[in-house]
């Protein structure tokens, strides 16, 4: 089986405005991203969406047509270790190619999956049939108060796992906040912490003991991801892991090194940085070392899919994450993932991805196609 083109349906859609409250820029309004589809002499084509959450994804389509279509061309769908060797060569100095060629990466196992009538998780080696979630909002509020109303909110819905995104609080409130909601949902649901980064040394510290005396599960990229020294120390001073990280720099290579230094006990990855296959490196990799790699969200319906096939073949991922309001990253699929009666998404038995393209609304959100 050969590759015979690669073109994208460059889509426009609307998702729902979500005001962030931290340093990140808002989610949803107007915004451009991609089917992507890698067609063969055989007549089988893989899929994937470009695009994470409500981002635009104009840069990263025409990098795809541009940069990595003239490297796979011609090639069989099975080279995708040979492409992901070919990423440094492409990329040039100092360029992050891997979050731009994981959906082809993603496309390519889909691929293999139809042409071997199986789920990719058979492909990989299925470890489990289903996985717990938590669910996560953008920081959208900016006082205690507003956490707590959200996780008991959710507690209501059926969700059992809850990250807070502490956004506009200061240290201090968030402190504050985080026994709060402990004492509101009392030991009913698991609780995390992010801060994107947003905290000095002293104030993590300061957080993340309040995160200690409150049974939190992690807490995620307190600090800069470049501030390893601090990151190391923090680590070792919490008894709440430190999970580390969602930063767009943050791949395989620097996951490794995190490993290698013993900097923390939790590491962070997604189909949506590195591919299946990066992923899947990554996952036996921190296996490997004794530790967990928790699985962040991909950003659309085709990655978190890709997402939910590499967790099933892994038992080193406690949860998949599951962002909130759906409606900034579900699109272009008739079925979306569906939580079961246990609050756990269950592994596709649909062939490659296991998703069916959703071809009417495609087509009405049309705007171009690149090929």
């Amino acid at each position: 089986m050969k590759i015979t083109d690669i073109t994208i349906d460059v889509i426009e859609r609307h998702p729902p405005s979500v005001r962030v409250q931290d340093e990140r820029t808002d989610l949803g309004g107007r915004t451009t991203q991609g089917v992507l589809r890698v067609h063969t002499d055989e007549g089988i084509q893989g899929n994937a969406f470009i695009g994470d959450q409500g981002a635009d994804a104009s840069d990263r389509m025409n990098a795809i047509i541009k940069k990595l279509k003239p490297v796979i061309m011609h090639h069989e769908p099975s080279d995708r270790e040979w492409l992901w060797n070919q990423i440094p060569v492409i990329a040039g100095h100092g360029y992050e190619m891997e979050p731009t060629w994981a959906p082809l990466d993603v496309a390519l196992w889909d691929i293999a999956g139809k042409q071997a009538n199986q789920p990719i998780h058979k492909l990989l080696g299925t470890a489990r049939t289903e996985v717990p979630i938590y669910a996560t909002y953008p920081p959208r509020h900016n006082s205690p108060e507003g956490f707590v109303e959200e996780a008991l909110k959710l507690l209501d819905e059926g969700f059992t796992a809850y990250k807070i995104h502490p956004g506009p609080l200061n240290y201090k409130q968030a402190a504050i906040m985080a026994s709060k909601v402990r004492e509101a949902v009392d030991e009913r649901m698991t609780l995390m912490l992010d801060r994107n980064h947003g905290y000095s040394f002293r104030e993590a510290l300061y957080v993340g003991s309040a995160l200690d005396q409150n049974d939190y599960f992690w807490f995620e990229d307190p600090i800069n991801v470049s501030n390893v020294e601090a990151i190391k120390e923090l680590s070792s001073r919490l008894k709440t892991p430190i999970n580390m990280s969602d930063t767009h720099g943050f791949l395989f290579h620097e996951a490794a090194n995190f490993l290698k230094n013993n900097t923390v006990r939790l590491i962070r990855g997604s189909v949506r940085k590195i591919g299946i296959t990066g992923l899947k490196k990554q996952m036996s990799m921190v296996e490997g070392f004794h530790k967990i790699c928790e699985v962040g969200l991909a950003g659309n319906s085709a990655l978190n899919a890709a997402n939910l096939h590499v967790i099933m073949s892994s038992i080193n991922c406690t949860y998949f994450e599951y962002w909130l309001p759906k409606e900034v990253h579900q699109w272009g699929v008739k079925e979306q993932l569906q939580i079961n009666e246990r609050g756990h998404l269950e592994a596709p038995t649909g062939h490659g991805l296991g998703i069916e393209l959703d071809e009417e609304w495609i087509t009405a959100h049309k705007v171009a196609t690149l090929s």
